[in-house]
Order: structure tokens, then C-alpha cells, then sequence
């Protein structure tokens, strides 16, 4: 198990290329755009899901 732990820590500081704090940032921001775009997608068809089961309601009932 120490060797393992000792093994994982080298690959981390010796071998992983981080990138960098500019690119981190472009990357996130893109994360939470897609993201706001993906939920307002899905908050769209939910209401027009419920408007279209509301009026089938309406009609059957």
C-alpha cells in the first residue's frame, strides 16, 4: 500500500500535465453555459409537455 500511494503522488507531480489556469477557466465557463443552455432546452419541453397533457385533460374530462 505505501508503495502504491508513493507510485501514485510521483505520477501526479512528475507525469500529469495540468493545464492551465486560463484554459481551466475557458473550459469551466463553457461547462456552465452548456449547461444553462441544456436546462432551459429541458424546461421548455416540460412545459410544453404539460400544456399539451393539460389540454388532452381538458378535452377527456
Amino acid at each position: 500500500m505505501k508503495t502504491y500511494v508513493k507510485e501514485a503522488y510521483n505520477e501526479l507531480l512528475h507525469k500529469v500535465t495540468w493545464p492551465s489556469w486560463n484554459s481551466l477557466q475557458s473550459s469551466a465557463i463553457l461547462v456552465m453555459a452548456a449547461s444553462a443552455i441544456i436546462a432551459l432546452v429541458v424546461m421548455a419541453m416540460d412545459l410544453g409537455f404539460e400544456t399539451i397533457m393539460k389540454a388532452i385533460y381538458n378535452i377527456l374530462y
